[in-house]
Parts: structure tokens; C-alpha cells; sequence
């Protein structure tokens, strides 16, 4: 559920008017509603009450700072993908033993601003990457907990821009070379392996890619405890897909219990295993919108054309993905208004009628 309703024929965010907002601001304008932020995040980390979990909100689905305010008030934790993200987690008031550190790429400083910051746990995507880290953990006499992130070789049966976890992907850890690579690591002077760590994608709308994830990360624990390299902590990234058009994701309720399921009775390690998980899109994805204003009509050829303030820079989305994106008059018109059609190739979008419009996913289901 969110609050974004009509009423007196005019759409409003909670109990306000957009367009009252929007003469105060102008347009284009992205506008939040912070009861859809809580609601969302509240029935999303209350799903997993029953489990040892951490739900660390994933910075790059809006890093935006009041919104990472609301989630540290929350509870919540944070993944981050780089310098910046630690930056601006911190600064909104963040734990940093309930932050993780995701990304393929990070920097040689980035890695020592998160061992100096004392972050949870570094998701390690490469044996290059862990060597560095190694490095800098010695530089600055640190003992730092790492999990590896892994490719299990699952689709996620996703937009085929948004899979993270197979061999054409370069995310992770090819999960055949997991077991040589956690030796080595365990090794390794200041470095402590705790943890695994497996996003294989985004807007996912089945159980069934993670259930499959699922049984191949326990099977990997429980032969990494024969080792003597007992795992703490499972993290399962995020990738829990939203409403845009007609899918029909699980709700986070059955999304936890179907995970609760298939960890029943399995520890892992002596002190047991703590859930991991990333939402982004999930939260934040129908939580706020884009209201843009009607410039100009135009007619090319045989097709006429609606220019809006606002451009694929706004709204990305439709443009690079090729993906459905709805857009609704903020003032539906009384008449019958004309039926416009827009290109994701085109730099600015058409809607549905004169007037400001506004662009929202019709929601998780929460």
C-alpha cells in the first residue's frame, strides 16, 4: 500500500495536494511519502521477526538522506557500494556494525574507510580484492569480519538487464571456487571469514530463484564447517520485485516464511546464522513520484507529441530498461481526454492528459 490517493478529484500524498506542493517547489519534482518509507520498511523487517536477521536498506535505490534518516530511526541497517554511500550512512546517523559493503569495484581507499569505520562486514567479490583488503587490514591493524560474495549460477528470472547471478554476470565468486578461496582467506593475517553474501538480481517476482539459492549457500555452510570456517552470517541480498503493470511479486510475509522454511533447524555455525537482507526497490519503490507539467502539444507527421519538463535524465528508467513506467494526471480532466503514446527512446515522456502528471508504480503489495 501506498499514499498516493485521489481525492476531490486531484491526486494527493497523504493528506496533501500536489498540486499546492508542487506551486512551492516547481516541477519536475520528486515528491516522498514518508508514511509509505515506515509502512514499507516496518512489514518488510517485521516479516522476519522470528529469525535472527539484520535488514540493512540498499543506498543505491535512493541514497537521499532523509531517507536514510528515517530507516536509521528505524532500526535499520545499510548496504553500500561505495565511499560515498559509507559517507552519507554515517552521517545519517547509521550504526557502523550494522552496515555492509557490497560493490565489484572498491577502491583501495574506499576499503580503509570502511575497515577505519568499522563496518560489519566487507562482501568480497574477488581473490585480487581480497589480497588488497588483506593488505589494508594489516596497514591499519584491524581485524576485519568478510563474507564472499558468490555466483551460483541461478537466473533470477528477471528483466535480463537486472540478473547478477550467473557466469555471463560479473558479480562474485564463481560457488565452485568457494571452498579454496575460504581457506585462503582464512589464512590470512586480520581478515576473519563470517559471512557469505549472494544477490543474484532485481525485481524478482518468484520463490523459486531463491529457494534454489538457498539449498546450494546451506549446503556450502555446512562443508565450510567441517573445515573449521564457521559462517555467521548469510546474506541474501535484495531483489524482491514491486508492482509496475501486472506482475505479482510475493509479499514479504510469504517471502520470510518461505526463507524461514528452508532454514529451519539448520545453524550453521555454533552461534547460529544471522539473516542478511537488502531491500531496496521493495521499499522505496512506489514511495515517491515524479510530477512533471505540460509544456507544449506538437504534431510530427502523423503523430502528435506531449513535451514535459522533465526528461529521461528525472526518469531513467523506461529509457534504459525499455520498461513500462505508469504515468496519471495529477487533475483528471472531465472530458474525455486524448490518448497519448511515449517512446523509451524519446528524451521526454507523454501523458495521459494537459496538465501536471505524475509517474508511480502501482506498488508492492504492502
Amino acid at each position: 500500500m501506498h499514499y498516493f490517493q485521489y481525492s476531490q478529484r486531484e491526486l494527493h500524498v497523504e493528506d496533501l495536494s500536489l498540486s499546492h506542493l508542487v506551486k512551492s517547489v516547481g516541477t519536475p519534482a520528486y515528491i516522498y511519502s514518508y508514511q509509505t518509507l515506515v509502512r514499507h520498511f516496518q512489514i518488510f523487517d517485521g516479516a522476519f521477526s522470528s529469525l535472527p536477521h539484520l535488514t540493512c536498506y540498499s543506498v543505491k535505490a535512493n541514497s537521499n538522506l532523509a531517507l536514510l534518516r528515517i530507516f536509521s530511526r528505524l532500526g535499520g541497517g545499510f548496504d553500500i557500494v561505495s565511499q560515498g554511500e559509507l559517507a552519507r550512512a554515517l552521517q545519517a546517523g547509521a550504526d557502523p556494525r550494522r552496515i555492509v559493503f557490497s560493490g565489484v569495484g572498491k577502491t583501495e581507499t574506499e576499503l580503509a574507510a570502511a575497515v577505519r569505520a568499522g563496518v560489519l562486514l566487507i562482501n568480497v567479490e574477488s581473490v585480487p580484492e581480497l589480497l588488497l583488503l588483506s593488505r589494508v587490514a594489516k596497514r591499519w591493524k584491524r581485524r576485519v569480519r568478510i563474507s564472499f560474495r558468490l555466483n551460483p549460477d541461478i537466473s533470477a528470472e528477471s528483466h535480463p538487464y537486472l540478473t547478477t547471478g550467473t557466469p555471463e554476470n560479473k558479480f562474485g565468486i564463481d560457488i565452485k571456487q568457494a571452498l579454496p578461496v575460504y581457506r585462503r582467506a582464512a589464512r590470512l593475517p586480520f581478515l576473519e571469514p563470517a559471512g557469505i553474501d549472494c544477490h543474484i538480481g532485481s525485481q524478482i517476482t518468484s520463490m523459486k530463484p531463491f529457494i534454489a539459492v538457498l539449498g546450494k549457500l546451506k549446503n556450502l555452510i555446512s562443508r565450510l564447517g567441517r573445515l573449521g570456517i564457521n559462517i555467521s552470517y548469510l546474506d541474501l541480498g535484495g531483489g524482491l520485485g514491486i508492482t509496475y503493470r501486472d506482475e505479482s511479486p510475493p509479499h514479504p510475509d510469504e517471502y520470510a516464511r518461505v526463507i524461514g522454511k528452508e532454514l529451519q533447524g539448520f545453524t550453521g555455525s555454533p552461534s547460529g546464522i544471522t539473516l542478511i537482507l537488502e531491500p531496496g526497490r521493495v521499499i522505496v519503490g512506489n514511495a515517491g513520484i515524479l510530477v512533471a507539467r505540460v509544456l507544449y502539444s506538437k504534431k510530427v507527421g502523423r503523430k502528435e507529441f506531449v513535451i514535459t519538463d522533465a526528461g529521461m535524465n528525472d526518469l531513467i528508467r523506461p529509457a534504459l530498461y525499455d520498461s513500462f513506467h505508469d504515468i496519471i494526471p495529477v487533475r483528471p480532466g472531465k472530458a474525455p481526454g486524448k490518448r497519448w503514446t511515449w517512446s523509451a527512446q524519446s528524451a521526454k515522456a507523454g501523458i495521459s492528459s494537459p496538465g501536471i502528471g505524475s509517474c508511480l508504480p502501482s506498488g508492492p503489495g504492502t
